[in-house]
């Protein structure tokens, strides 16, 4: 990994700056833990018979930005990046995808994701969520990505760790 070019959170702010800056933290970490490594070594699995990769958690998270923001909000009938259904575990497979693959759709499905959060006049604009049938708001939308990015990032610091030995952030 290169230097730690991440922008904090900040200290004191509104509740919408606090939840946009975690979200922009934790998506530039994720992006951190992939730097510097080949194709090849951001396929590499975890473990037999887990197929959890760096570029699998990439491909992951474009789904998750485009399942809670742009199908949220937007288009609840918009296709899923990876899959003819809602299948979250399909994206998992990058035994066939590249960086520039992986990296193109989920930094698209991020700017979708910030242009309806900065759009949006409060934290309250309710969408409707297709996968539980029911609406929900920005507010809750911006914490359970956020939770996604948390849960997964810690998994990217394992797989990190194992690819090449390196730790930290």
């Amino acid at each position: 990994m290169t230097d730690d070019h991440r922008v904090g959170p900040p200290s004191f702010g509104s509740e919408r700056e606090t939840l946009r800056a975690f979200l922009d933290y934790h998506r530039a970490t994720l992006a951190m833990k992939c730097e510097g490594l080949t194709d090849q070594q951001l396929r590499e699995k975890s473990m037999e018979p887990s197929a959890l990769s760096l570029l699998g958690l990439v491909r992951h998270m474009a789904e998750v930005e485009r399942a809670w923001f742009r199908r949220t909000f937007e288009d609840r009938h918009a296709p899923m990046v990876w899959s003819e259904k809602v299948d979250f575990q399909a994206a998992y497979d990058a035994s066939a995808s590249t960086r520039a693959e992986a990296f193109t759709a989920w930094e698209a499905e991020v700017e979708t994701s910030r242009r309806i959060e900065r759009e949006a006049a409060s934290l309250d604009l309710a969408g409707y969520q297709p996968r539980w049938g029911e609406e929900v708001s920005l507010r809750m939308v911006m914490v359970h990505v956020l939770l996604e990015y948390g849960r997964h990032n810690g998994h990217a610091d394992l797989l990190r760790e194992g690819v090449d030995g390196t730790v930290g952030a």
